[in-house]
């Protein structure tokens, strides 16, 4: 390829065959690795997101916090009202959250616990709270456990993987001696995808 072809102002459409080409060109020296360094982890799960979203459905959230499936024949996604007040809570964190600090989110998981199920009494919807935030308890695994199940009763593996609270591991580099690893779970389900009531 000429050097000073890659200089001239290309369009979009012109940059994207020409990189169609290069990808084919690395693929078929067998060098994927090289495919990968170059487009990056971050990059790359968005262009997972892109390639998964004409088979993703919104979400709609009625004002009663009930879930449809609105491109799935308006499913309902039936879960029990804890399981909806973890999956608000991860709705309204796309950052993610590590369950190690979920303590810190426990007024919010309260108040989205207290929405749901407002005949709930009290007591039994703090005792349902200080379980879910315990990291010795391994009840919120279970909740994400269960949503995770019903989910694949309702599409494929691969669509699923969008809806359910999954894990993601964010590298963390405080000085080059010190490295950890962030375990966050998160809905990777595009925001613009959920629709509120």
């Amino acid at each position: 390829m000429n050097r000073d072809a890659i200089n001239v102002e290309l369009t979009p459409e012109e940059k994207a065959e020409t990189l169609k080409k290069l990808v084919e060109e690395l693929q078929m020296a067998g060098r994927t690795d090289l495919l990968l360094h170059a487009i990056g982890a971050p990059l790359l799960e968005e262009l997972r997101i892109e390639a998964a979203r004409p088979r993703l459905s919104r979400l709609r959230i009625t004002a009663d916090f009930r879930f449809f499936l609105m491109d799935y024949g308006n499913r309902e996604v039936e879960i029990q009202p804890v399981h909806k007040a973890v999956y608000l809570l991860f709705l309204a964190h796309p950052e993610g959250i590590e369950f190690k600090f979920l303590q810190d989110y426990r007024d919010e998981l309260r108040f989205y616990y207290a929405a749901v199920a407002p005949n709930l009494d009290t007591e039994r919807l703090e005792e349902s709270v200080s379980r879910l935030v315990n990291p010795l308890d391994n009840a919120i695994s279970e909740k994400c456990s269960r949503i995770k199940n019903t989910f694949l009763q309702m599409m494929d593996e691969y669509s699923a993987s969008y809806y359910i609270v999954s894990s993601h591991t964010k590298k963390q580099v405080q000085s080059s001696a010190r490295i950890w690893y962030k375990r966050l779970k998160l809905i990777t389900l595009p925001r613009e995808l959920v629709v509120w009531e």
